[in-house]
């Protein structure tokens, strides 16, 4: 049926057991497939981010957790997003794996969306008749100033910014992006994080009021992802120099000299730039990371 792979939900249900995996290794058609585990379930150890085989990639929510929190609650530091640059190679790097270990993600079926993530500081699951009771609490949002929808164009601008600054943290970063349905053209459920039980217009694609700028501004970030294979390495970023050429990657500090190790833990320091060496047939890739005003811009 030229299905491409599988996705498993609570993939650590069907995995406490290693049966499951070595009979996936060993079968024909499944061994030569793409399986991606949500490598967690709700038993108590449940959790399981960065504990499967070779030949498995899994959703990582540390991703979205760390590039949310740098850039709309300021809850983490340099240091964690680079890691999730980088790959996050202190979960996935082991037994031969590669960066494409991690799928990286901003936002899934379950939480806000993408513009929703902008413009509400609380969840409003009013309509699932829960009282407000269900779906996450900590959701690392951010408002902008205002609850909902507002009509002040320096809030507006801010909630821009904001969603083109972590659309291109996904899209730069080693690992393989995941971008939500509806992310494209700016879908908001009205600050509903749990909306699997809305069948209507919550939760439909609303082509009609698409926001086409920002539509046209992923297509442009893709094809900068296209264009660059330093972002799409198929070996973990060391910052050692190679024997014909630089180092693969250097970390810059904005006073213009390389990050040293204390740099990485500073609550303060809210700039940064990573350099990646070129690689054959492409380009130079600079990238900077300014939190400072809240807003990014990433560019050959």
């Amino acid at each position: 049926m030229h299905v491409d792979g599988f996705r498993f939900d609570l993939a650590a249900a069907l995995t406490r057991d290693s049966a499951f995996l070595h009979a996936k290794r060993q079968h024909p058609l499944l061994q030569r497939v793409k399986l991606i585990a949500e490598p967690w379930d709700i038993d108590p150890d449940g959790y399981h981010l960065g504990h499967y085989l070779p030949g498995w990639s899994e959703r990582n929510d540390r991703f979205r957790d760390d590039v949310l929190a740098f850039w709309l609650t300021h809850e983490t530091n340099v240091g964690q997003l680079a890691q999730r640059l980088a790959g996050s190679s202190e979960i996935f790097r082991f037994a031969g794996r590669a960066p494409q270990a991690g799928i990286n993600f901003i936002t899934e079926h379950d939480g806000f969306t993408l513009r929703d993530l902008v413009i509400y500081q609380q969840k409003h699951n009013e309509a699932n008749g829960e009282g407000n009771r269900d779906g996450h609490g900590h959701n690392f949002s951010w408002n902008c100033g205002e609850e909902g929808d507002s009509a002040d164009p320096q809030i507006l601008e801010r909630c821009r910014r904001l969603q083109r600054a972590l659309l291109s943290t996904l899209l730069i970063a080693q690992g393989v992006p995941m971008l939500q349905s509806g992310n494209e053209i700016g879908r908001t459920q009205d600050g509903n994080n749990n909306a699997y039980c809305q069948d209507n217009a919550l939760s439909w694609l609303d082509w009609q009021h698409a926001d086409g700028e920002l539509t046209a501004f992923i297509a442009g970030l893709v094809d900068f992802r296209r264009y660059f294979p330093q972002l799409r390495r198929r070996g973990w970023l060391t910052g050692e120099p190679s024997t014909d050429g630089p180092a693969d990657v250097v970390w810059w500090h904005p006073a213009g000299r390389p990050m040293c190790p204390a740099d990485w833990q500073s609550r303060k320091l809210g700039t940064f730039a990573l350099q990646l060496a070129p690689l054959p047939l492409s380009g130079a890739g600079f990238i900077e990371c300014r939190k400072g005003s809240r807003s990014a811009r990433f560019g050959p």
